[in-house]
């Protein structure tokens, strides 16, 4: 499988124009997210990768090789992707519905939530959440994420985490059974869910990633094997 080269996009629009739909830009992120979504899937979504033998073959790569090819052609991937949308929302502001459609409006932000940009952007994407050009749940997921990253608790149980902790029997890294960032007031994050127009619980969504629903505190966290 090769990756499709796409040319750079031709912006010709002010960022103040978003008034019609823009169909050459919404082709330019229907492309991007086709891309950012491809290596993900090989990686990641057990009904593509169940076997690793047939899909390296499939590649033109001996089973030693699929991983680190997979991981490698992600982060190039990302990385264009990022550079693309940087420059579309320097001379667009956020790519929403009203100039892209949807699900099309959706595209730029699964880029930034898989970047290391989420601070810089998550001001712009909370102003298109609230003016209805993107779904709400969007911002709250990735404020979720960024909060995690700070170290603190997230609002939303969107965000979970597992630690690679070597082990002293082998010297390999291994990972640990994954759990649910803490949550600020947990009790009450089924109705901030609610409000924020989640489909599910937090319960549900645990259940969802495979991971058992429990509250888990900061100071819980402080505690756990990181090393």
């Amino acid at each position: 499988m090769k990756l499709l080269p796409f040319a750079l996009l031709l912006l010709t629009l002010p960022a103040a124009a978003q008034t019609a739909l823009n169909p050459r830009l919404k082709h330019g992120l229907d492309s991007i997210y086709a891309v950012d979504q491809r290596y993900r899937t090989l990686l990641f979504d057990s009904r593509v990768n169940r076997n690793p033998d047939s899909l390296a073959r499939a590649l033109g790569k001996s089973r030693e090789e699929l991983y680190p090819y997979l991981n490698k052609q992600l982060n190039a991937t990302d990385a264009a992707n990022q550079a693309r949308v940087k420059a579309i929302i320097k001379q667009y502001g956020y790519p929403g519905k009203t100039l892209v459609g949807e699900p099309t409006n959706e595209a730029a932000w699964y880029v930034i939530q898989h970047s290391d940009d989420i601070d810089t952007y998550l001001p712009q994407i909370k102003k298109a959440a609230k003016k209805g050009e993107l779904p709400y749940y969007l911002y709250a997921q990735m404020l979720d994420r960024q909060l995690m990253r700070s170290g603190k608790p997230q609002l939303y149980g969107t965000q979970a985490l597992s630690y690679n902790v070597t082990n002293p029997q082998n010297g390999q890294r291994e990972g640990q059974p994954p759990f649910i960032w803490p949550i600020k007031n947990a009790a009450q994050v089924n109705e901030r869910r609610r409000k924020a127009g989640f489909p599910t619980t937090v319960e549900a969504n645990a259940t969802r990633m495979g991971i058992p629903y429990r509250v888990v505190t900061m100071e819980e966290v402080a505690r756990m094997p990181k090393e």
